[in-house]
């Protein structure tokens, strides 16, 4: 027996018990926050805005394409997304350096603001591609003469042409980031930065004045409009179904409401930040009226759902070859949340009823694995998919996703259980936390074991680099794949590790 018990205690000490992982403390996760913010800031800039990344070294640099030297992107997770970031940090750590660099991005935004009102996806500095655009501002701030007044009343009638040299777009919340941005640093900097509030007044004055009579939306304008879309061109009526709809693509995009890419969810998310920071009512009742659009763009029975873009109508209509008339799983999400924060912000219950209908017939469409298809047919409700046409050219209409082409995401998670929880907190009177409306790799709020990871993860320069799988490969000039010796940096990472320190910050508050 004495043996065997000292042969046990050999054996048990053989293991090394490692100590208990110490939490990281505020202190520790201020400086890192502050570090990462003072490195992207000094390095990856160019006249105060971002693309999306970086080799290690800044001597590349990639967006949607390869962007110049003097190019900046608006479009998410470009320029805005990496500001706000900025003002998150500022705000959890009242670092000066951190607010001087959100108002950079800002006045980057600000100079690149269009004369119709909003942002195309990219901004330029450079004085060649500065001449090619109506920006309101020069590279140095000042404002421009404004072009000749288009004298156009509003609506999808006016804006078809596209005009590029003005063109503003809400999709993939370009336009609305940006404002966002300025509202938030106005805030805080107590409108005292003219140039910014400016900014800020004249793009949220071009989304209200571009909203529809029904409370909707176009894509995309290519003016600042006189007046608002005629209600005799878009009257208000519910959504309704087609006598019949192409099955194939009509080469014409008849919508003038759009959905698509959470475009009207993001409008009304801005309309409601600027109304809660600033208390002025116009914008809260920009948002209700946006809200209201959806009560009415929501289809009647038997799919009480929404459809990605309508017509003036209110009929669901095609977009691009592979966005068809249709119901959509994702834009109903997206909708949803859109109504539960307005429910929120406003304690009107009015919005809940019609969310809880969309939940109960979108639970029957589910697909295994508790997802959602983009789109379901019209009074069937067999999912949609697109597959490439005869020698990979054009795409065409398919009932199965055996062959469905890689360029578009045809199945989104299911966020029925999260709706339905968030619309009982707010029946009951509860306050809810609103998860993030983009792909989060930290959970919200984030927790201690987040923040220890985000923090082993970060290099001693404050930066977060990539060196395996295909996020360490970036394209070079000439658009030849190239796996940097040091690593890609990424403008996502930065946004979504920098958020999460600054929220757990203010948690600890």
């Amino acid at each position: 027996m004495k043996n065997c018990w000292v042969s046990c205690v050999i054996l048990i000490s053989s293991f090394v018990i490692p100590p208990l992982a110490t939490a990281a403390t505020p202190t520790e996760v201020t400086a890192a926050a502050i570090k990462a913010v003072t490195f992207y800031h000094a390095h990856a800039a160019a006249h105060g805005g971002y693309v999306y990344r970086y080799s290690a070294d800044f001597t590349l640099r990639e967006a949607e394409g390869i962007p110049g030297p003097d190019t900046i992107w608006i479009q998410p997770p470009g320029t805005p997304a990496v500001g706000m970031a900025m003002l998150d940090a500022y705000e959890a750590t009242k670092d000066e350096k951190c607010l001087a660099a959100a108002v950079e991005a800002a006045r980057c935004v600000s100079r690149t603001q269009l004369a119709s009102g909003g942002w195309d996806y990219s901004g330029h500095f450079d004085a060649a591609n500065r001449e090619k655009k109506l920006y309101r501002r020069d590279a140095n701030g000042n404002l421009r003469p404004p072009p000749k007044a288009s004298n156009r009343e509003a609506g999808w009638h006016n804006w078809r042409r596209q005009e590029k040299s003005n063109y503003s777009t809400f999709d993939d919340d370009v336009s609305q980031a940006a404002t966002r941005l300025l509202v938030r640093v106005d805030h805080a900097l107590g409108g005292k930065d003219a140039e910014i509030k400016e900014a800020a007044d004249f793009a949220l004055m071009t989304i209200m004045l571009t909203q529809y009579p029904a409370g909707g939306w176009s894509a995309n304008f290519d003016d600042h409009p006189t007046s608002p879309p005629p209600v005799e061109k878009y009257p208000i009526k519910p959504g309704n179904y087609p006598a019949d709809w192409p099955r194939q693509w009509p080469k014409d995009f008849s919508g003038c409401y759009v959905l698509n890419d959470n475009t009207h969810a993001t409008l009304m998310e801005t309309l409601l930040l600027a109304w809660q920071l600033r208390g002025d009512q116009q914008y809260l009742e920009a948002a209700k009226r946006g809200g209201d659009f959806l009560l009415l763009a929501q289809m009647p029975d038997p799919q009480p759902a929404w459809g990605q873009q309508y017509n003036a109508d209110m009929q669901p209509v095609w977009s691009r070859q592979f966005e068809p008339t249709a119901i959509s799983g994702r834009e109903s999400q997206a909708a949803m949340w859109a109504l539960l924060k307005l429910a929120a912000a406003t304690g009107d219950k009015k919005y809940l009823a019609p969310v809880a209908k969309a939940i109960t017939y979108l639970r029957t469409l589910l697909l295994p694995g508790n997802k959602l298809a983009r789109f379901y047919e019209l009074n069937t409700n067999k999912p949609l998919y697109f597959e490439r046409g005869p020698g990979g050219k054009g795409f065409e209409l398919t009932y199965s996703d055996k062959r469905a082409s890689s360029n578009y995401g045809w199945v989104w998670d299911s966020e029925l259980d999260a709706l339905q929880a968030t619309g009982s907190q707010i029946a009951r009177g509860e306050k809810p936390v609103f998860p993030s409306t983009e792909k989060e790799r930290w959970s919200s709020p984030p927790t201690d074991a987040d923040i220890a990871t985000i923090l082993k993860e970060q290099a001693p320069n404050g930066s977060w680099p990539i060196t395996d799988d295909d996020r360490g490969i970036m394209r070079d000039a000439s658009g030849k794949k190239t796996k940097p010796a040091g690593g890609v940096l990424y403008s996502l990472d930065f946004v979504q590790n920098v958020r999460a320190m600054s929220a757990w910050l203010k948690a600890q508050k």
